[in-house]
């Protein structure tokens, strides 16, 4: 069993930075890509930015220059560090993962995390 618990996530007023953490934790061999998703009221999920095993990195346009996505392997910890935060930055901020796990078996499935808002006030 895995599960993928964030953190971070609060109030800002527009211009303010925030840093959300995601950990997985349980049956973790090794993780592939992990993933920050959001989704705002009335919206559909959307990637907000990306990093492989390798350490490659992808980013939305409404985010690029604002917004770095970090891992650290050795804590099965992906981080988000998120700066000049907009209001329509406001959002359930998810984390999502594919994992490797070898306990009971070996398998690799996609995870998601329960998310933590991020409210930026203008």
């Amino acid at each position: 069993q895995v599960q993928l618990v964030e953190s971070g996530g609060g109030l800002v007023q527009a211009g303010g930075s925030l840093r959300l953490s995601c950990e997985a934790r349980g049956n973790v061999f090794s993780i592939n890509y992990m993933d920050w998703y959001r989704q705002a009221p009335g919206k559909q999920r959307e990637l907000v930015a990306g990093i492989t095993s390798g350490g490659d990195t992808n980013y939305a346009d409404a985010v690029k220059g604002r917004v770095t996505i970090s891992r650290d392997n050795a804590k099965n910890t992906v981080y988000l560090q998120m700066n000049s935060l907009k209001p329509e930055d406001t959002a359930v901020y998810y984390c999502n993962a594919e994992v490797h796990s070898l306990i009971p078996e070996s398998r690799v499935a996609v995870y998601w995390g329960r998310g933590t808002q991020v409210t930026v006030s203008s």
